[in-house]
């Protein structure tokens, strides 16, 4: 029963979060947890301690890799561009498609949040319409909100 029960007349009989024939199969879902406190990410199920992710692009313990997804910088880039510099792809529709982050100004890139805060913290530098660098931070908090710091 490796270890995980009693063998009670050649059939095992498990003890408690333990299940299977041999009791091999563990209830506990604790290594099936993502950093988002999700189990697998959301997006998948967790059998016998290990995950299996029902979404084909992502991958990993937890179902958190994904190879094929854009990056946070990338996929905020064009929200961060209209609101902090009125420009970009997303200019005309910025009022309703950009407004799910606080922005915040910052007058240099030594004024940026850095590593080290208690939460998850993307550095971004990208290129604008105009082919110019413009660097901003992307952050959530525990409550669930957004947090942008741009370079002026």
């Amino acid at each position: 029963c490796t270890g995980n029960g009693i063998c009670k007349c050649r059939v095992c009989e498990c003890f408690p979060n333990f299940t299977g024939s041999a009791c091999d199969c563990s209830l506990d879902t604790t290594p099936c947890m993502a950093s988002n406190g999700q189990i697998c990410n959301g997006r998948g199920t967790c059998e016998c301690g290990t995950c299996n992710c029902t979404d084909p692009k992502f991958q990993g313990p937890t179902c958190e890799m994904c190879q094929t997804c854009l990056g946070v910088c990338a996929e905020h880039k064009d929200c961060v561009q209209c609101r902090a510099f009125d420009k970009g792809e997303k200019k005309e529709t910025c009022s309703h498609e950009c407004m799910h982050f606080n922005m915040t100004r910052v007058e240099s890139r030594d004024k940026l949040p850095q590593p080290g805060q208690p939460n998850p913290l993307s550095h971004c530098k990208e290129k604008d319409v105009d082919d110019c660098w413009f660097y901003f931070t992307y952050s959530v908090n525990s409550n669930g909100e957004a947090n942008v710091h741009v370079v002026e």
